[in-house]
């Protein structure tokens, strides 16, 4: 019997993590996405946490995905009774995130995804943006609708290939102090942060929007196949130049 496509392992594996509940639309959208720049994708949800180790030993790659909040005990916030919160989730990408750290292997995180990256390394969100924020408007859309400006010397801007951004906005939390070896790239005009990345080498990148949803957006798709170049890099040994960025500044103290 001819054995499925991705078991040939001729593209890298990526872990794309979800709630067990929902999220089939951003699933599905990251899928395709991975699949167009190179790779094959997996759905992680809590079900795979009595296997996590087993499954992770052989991901290339990890994309930490958007949804529920945050658990508040996770970063120092306080619960709020009409927020959705999704403790499996939390643990299964706190695991993913300590299996992957000693690595290498390449990280993305897409909005929570970007938030649990920070909150893994000790850093703390703001709770609502529009509460810590004065005149942000409230969007909630999938399409772009704010520029996001990127820090020169940065490895997203590089990867991207554009200062400013048009992305779109699904989110009411956001990064504050940052976390241990992270520093800011991206911000929006009312200085929200909406770009981290880690300091050195390695590839991991949170941003604060969904770029899986702009599959027609060239410098986004670039974000994708440069998180594919990272993981084929680690099978191989080689390191894509495509993916590191020149001289890196200290990282911000605080980013709120």
């Amino acid at each position: 019997m001819r054995k499925p496509a991705f078991l040939t392992r001729s593209r890298p594996l990526i872990g794309v993590t979800g709630s067990r509940r929902g999220g089939l639309i951003a699933w599905n959208f990251h899928r395709f996405t991975v699949w167009r720049a190179g790779g094959w994708a997996v759905r992680l949800t809590p079900r795979r946490l009595p296997r996590l180790e087993e499954v992770a030993a052989k991901l290339d790659g990890l994309i930490v995905g958007g949804g529920d909040d945050i658990g508040p005990g996770l970063y120092g916030g306080s619960l709020e009774p009409e927020v959705r919160l999704d403790p499996e989730r939390d643990e299964l990408e706190l695991r993913l995130l300590d299996l992957f750290a000693p690595t290498g292997r390449p990280v993305l995180g897409v909005c929570r995804g970007a938030q649990m990256i920070n909150a893994h390394l000790g850093g703390t969100l703001v709770h609502d943006i529009y509460d810590q924020f004065e005149d942000v408007p409230r969007m909630r859309t999938p399409l772009p609708a704010k520029h996001v400006h990127f820090e020169p010397d940065s490895r997203l801007r590089a990867i991207l290939g554009r200062k400013v951004c048009k992305v779109n906005s699904l989110h009411h939390q956001a990064v504050c102090d940052l976390g241990r070896g992270l520093r800011v790239v991206g911000r929006d005009r009312w200085g929200v942060v909406q770009a981290i990345e880690g300091i050195g080498d390695r590839f991991l990148i949170g941003v604060q929007w969904h770029p899986e949803f702009l599959i027609f957006t060239p410098a986004q798709q670039r974000l994708y196949r440069s998180l594919i170049s990272a993981a084929s890099a680690e099978t191989t040994g080689a390191r894509p130049a495509d993916i590191v960025a020149p001289g890196m500044k200290p990282a911000y103290t605080k980013s709120c």
